[in-house]
């Protein structure tokens, strides 16, 4: 290879691919059994008043980045909302659905995940006859902003 062809690899590995490197953490390892989650209620609720409770894993969702364990209600439907920040979630128990407004469900087994934009409204259920829980893995602070109806 050439010399220029060389170097703008290097460049481009430089810019694009290069994993960074992270010292060792300060915190401890942990590990902790499901039984142990401490879920605690939202204030964030559907229209027949079924509530969604979160159990903290790691970070703080009311102010920044974290992992979270969501428990939805069987029959929880969102009302069409938004988030500020993008955030991923995987499905631990139940089927899920996170479409946006209007779309039919896909269900989302155990196992399934999906990635939700910040700002696009979107409607997120529990389809199963048991409990659904979610865990969220989110950038920064959780919010939840119901889409005001036209």
């Amino acid at each position: 290879m050439n010399r220029t062809l060389l170097k703008t690899l290097g460049t481009a590995i430089l810019i694009f691919g290069v994993p960074v490197i992270h010292a060792a953490s300060e915190k401890p390892s942990v590990s902790t059994p499901v039984t142990d989650l401490k879920y605690i209620p939202t204030g964030v609720k559907d229209a027949s008043g079924l509530e969604l409770q979160v159990a903290p894993a790691y970070g703080d969702l009311a102010h920044g980045a974290h992992g979270t364990f969501v428990k939805m209600p069987a029959g929880f439907v969102s009302v069409p909302h938004t988030h500020t920040e993008d955030y991923y979630a995987v499905v631990v128990s139940g089927v899920g659905s996170n479409e946006k407004v209007g779309a039919a469900d896909v269900p989302l087994p155990v196992g399934s995940y999906w990635f939700q934009k910040g700002g696009e409204p979107h409607v997120t259920k529990c389809i199963s006859p048991n409990e659904c829980i979610f865990f969220l893995s989110q950038p920064g602070k959780f919010d939840y902003v119901p889409v005001a109806k036209k």
